[in-house]
This record gives C-alpha cells, sequence and structure tokens, in this order.
C-alpha cells in the first residue's frame, strides 16, 4: 500500500516529479546486466538539483510554518547538500547561512572557490569556511551559526548536514519508493534490486521504510561513501526507526533491511581512488551520464563491480539511484589529468 505522506504531512513542491526512469543500455551491455537510472540529478530546477531538494521539501514547509527566515546548515567545502539548501533559500525569499567544512583534504587552490560553493555564492547564501572532519555528530560550528543568526535578530531553521539527522529527514525518500513503484507499473518492470549511495543516513534510511512497506521485496545496497561504514550505519538505522515511528509503522527496522558495503569508499570521505574515476569515465563515456567523485562515482564503482563479479546476478534488474553531485566535478578536475 502507498504510504500516503503527501496527505499526512506538510510539503512544498520545489522540484519536477516524478524524476525520470530509463534504461542504459550501453551500460548494461557492458556489465552483463539490464540497468536503469533513476534521475534525481536532473529532476529540480533548483541549481542543478539532487537528492537533497527531494528531503529539503518537507523541511521547506515545516520552516515556512515556524515562520522562520534563515536556513542554516552545514557541510563540506564542496557539499552538493548546502548547494541545495542555498536554492531552496532562494526561491522562498529567505536568507541562507552556510558552514562550510574541511572534510576533504583535497590540495587544490581553486577547491573553495569553484563547483557547488560557487553556486551558493551565487544564490546569495554567506559561506563561513571553518572546521574540519566528516561526522555525523551535531557540529559546533553549526550550532554558532545558529546562535549567530539569532543573535542578530533573525529566526533561524536548522538543517543538518545532507538533511539527515532531522524528524522529518526520511520522508522524503520514503516517499520515493511509492515513486519507484508507480513508475514500476507503467513500464511493466520490476527492480529487484536498488543502488544508491550512502553516507549521513536519511537517504538510505527513508528507502529502507519505502520499499519495506511495499509486497515485492527487493535488494536495496547502500554504497558506503563516508570511509566509515560504522557510522554510516549507524546514522541509516537511527534514521530509519524515526522515520517508521513518525509514520505510524507498526514493525521493527531489522539489521538485514540495511545493507551497507564498505569496499568503494575510496581512501576517505570527498576522495576518489582509480576505481571511482574510471567508473566516472565509464558512465561517462558510454552514457553519457556525469557522476562525481564524493558520491555517485562510488556508487557506480560499486555497481559496476558486483555486476561484473557476479554478486548482482545476471538475470537482475537494477536501478541506480543517481543522487545528484555533477557541480563539484570542476573541483575535482587534477583527478582526471
Amino acid at each position: 500500500m502507498p504510504l500516503d505522506l503527501e496527505r499526512r504531512f506538510p510539503r512544498r513542491n520545489l522540484a519536477f516529479w516524478p524524476s525520470p526512469i530509463h534504461p542504459l543500455p550501453r551500460l548494461s551491455k557492458e556489465l552483463g546486466v539490464e540497468v536503469w537510472a533513476k534521475r534525481d540529478d536532473i529532476s529540480s530546477g533548483l541549481a542543478f538539483g539532487g537528492n537533497k531538494v527531494r528531503k529539503l521539501e518537507w523541511l521547506a514547509a515545516d520552516a515556512l510554518n515556524q515562520g522562520c527566515d534563515t536556513l542554516v546548515s552545514i557541510g563540506n567545502i564542496q557539499s552538493n547538500h548546502t548547494r541545495q539548501v542555498a536554492a531552496v533559500a532562494a526561491v522562498l525569499g529567505m536568507k541562507c547561512r552556510l558552514v562550510q567544512e574541511e572534510w576533504t583534504k583535497w590540495e587544490d587552490p581553486v577547491y573553495d572557490k569553484v563547483g557547488n560553493i560557487l553556486l551558493s555564492r551565487l544564490m546569495g547564501a554567506e559561506t563561513l569556511l571553518e572546521g574540519e572532519g566528516y561526522s555525523t555528530a551535531v557540529k559546533e560550528t553549526w550550532e554558532r551559526a545558529l546562535e549567530q543568526v539569532r543573535r542578530e535578530g533573525g529566526k533561524p531553521y536548522a538543517i543538518p548536514a545532507g538533511a539527515s539527522d532531522h524528524p522529518l529527514g526520511g520522508l522524503g525518500y520514503a516517499h520515493f519508493a511509492d515513486e519507484v513503484a508507480a513508475q514500476e507499473e507503467k513500464e511493466g518492470i520490476f527492480f529487484d534490486t536498488v543502488v544508491t549511495a550512502t553516507c549521513t543516513g536519511s537517504t538510505q534510511a527513508g528507502m529502507v521504510v519505502g520499499f519495506g512497506e511495499q509486497s515485492r521485496k527487493r535488494r536495496l545496497i547502500g554504497i558506503d561513501t563516508a570511509a566509515n561504514a560504522e557510522m554510516t550505519r549507524a546514522a541509516v538505522t537511527k534514521i530509519a526507526k524515526a522515520t517508521a515511528a513518525l509514520i505510524g509503522i507498526n514493525r521493527e527496522i531489522r539489521d538485514d533491511e540495511i545493507e551497507i558495503d564498505a569496499r568503494f569508499a575510496g581512501p576517505d570521505y570527498g576522495l576518489p581512488d582509480e576505481a571511482t574515476v574510471a567508473a566516472i569515465r565509464m558512465a561517462a563515456s558510454l552514457e553519457a551520464m556525469l557522476t562525481d567523485p564524493v558520491y555517485e562515482g562510488k556508487s557506480m564503482a560499486g555497481l559496476i563491480a558486483m555486476a561484473r563479479n557476479g554478486e548482482i546476478p545476471k538475470n537482475s534488474k537494477v536501478l541506480y539511484v543517481h543522487l545528484g553531485g555533477a557541480p563539484a566535478l570542476n573541483a575535482y578536475h587534477s583527478a582526471f589529468a
């Protein structure tokens, strides 16, 4: 049964839904499995979009209902998430303050000047370059930015990293599961395997809840991009359980519903390895589908490896969930030299 979340929770529609699905015939031929893409990367007119817009629609409605005037969030210097928060603030006529921490030791003099952070600045966001180290924990730099807005007389709305560890953070991708099911019915297909990048947790957590309520069961594979699978699993588990409780699902989220593969995260958060770069090149050269070194290049590397070594069986129908991120490519130009 559909979760019917739109009727039960306020939502501000900010994108072009449903995001399209389409086959990837050349990649499928190369890998020997039938691969389709779910294109959350192209479904939004908001500054190149991405998966965070799907989540932020529910948070945006909450922020407006509370009378907030400033969105305050946190991410890496090249954060896709903070760029999308800036976009949402711009279209809602709100102010935006972004803490841009150094989560990635990428040595390039333009790293903090191009890509996502450039777009955030163009949209009017105030970017604060301070703090370091990826973590799903609440960061002091973010709390300080919230307090600064209050001292200045504003009313901030707190959006955690990835819009994840928030009471409404899992709604977007729980709703996504209903969207996929409707598209499957229209196309006459069923995806037995879904591959997604996972990091701050709410994308995979929402899918765990949404797909878990469907009658036909499928394998959901989260490719860890944090280089800390234990932290990622804890985040996904926490958010999945909270989202299920919020929606009113009367069952436990089982450990075996949360599959996280740590093999493709590269040397650290935000750092690509040879497999990541090769996967980006393959998706681009075969399908003109652009993936990034932080998230989608790593989930694509996981899909490629698992299809080639038989971990994804040859008769599988695979949905690759493209969460966005291509604006970061310019900041990583040296990886492709």
